[in-house]
């Protein structure tokens, strides 16, 4: 994984993968930017990361807006924030964030389906195994029903704000 753009501030850039691995894994919600014949549209979706294939999955519905236009541009851009709360009085916001630049794709095979969903829970949940066990139907039989979104990551850079 290459960085994309060199920080200004070097002394917040995070460089450690290992460091750049627990933002994400910590994280619950990425903010991806897509364009739309120029047009910005942002939106804000929870994921599951995959760190083997610098990868994040999310489940959405059949169709929609974001659909739409990464079927006409897959070029995206995410950021995952992980903030620790403003500091009264010394105009300070501590956080942890990675900026992620990549192509969007939809997920079509049936068993990468089920991959991401199981990415996505075993990410979100504090006992995916419980989970899956409380489910009263079994996955595979479900993945016709939803859509899943792949985030292939290209490049990224991360910082520490004090």
């Amino acid at each position: 994984m290459t960085s994309h753009y060199h920080l200004r501030r070097k002394d917040r850039e995070i460089v450690d993968p290992v460091e750049i691995d627990s933002i994400l894994a910590r994280g619950r919600f990425v903010t991806l930017a897509l364009a739309d014949s120029g047009e910005p549209y942002v939106v804000t979706l929870s994921y599951g990361h995959d760190a083997a294939a610098d990868r994040l999955y999310f489940h959405v519905a059949h169709e929609g807006h974001k659909l739409d236009i990464i079927t006409r541009n897959a070029r995206a851009c995410g950021t995952v924030v992980i903030e620790s709360g403003y500091t009264q009085g010394e105009c300070e916001h501590p956080f942890e964030s990675v900026v992620m630049r990549g192509t969007m794709r939809v997920v079509s095979d049936p068993d990468e389906k089920v991959h991401a969903i199981r990415t996505l829970v075993e990410h979100l949940e504090d006992d995916p195994a419980g989970y899956w066990e409380s489910r009263s139907w079994a996955l595979s039989d479900r993945v016709a029903g939803f859509s899943a979104l792949a985030f292939d990551i290209e490049s990224l850079t991360a910082k520490r704000g004090k």
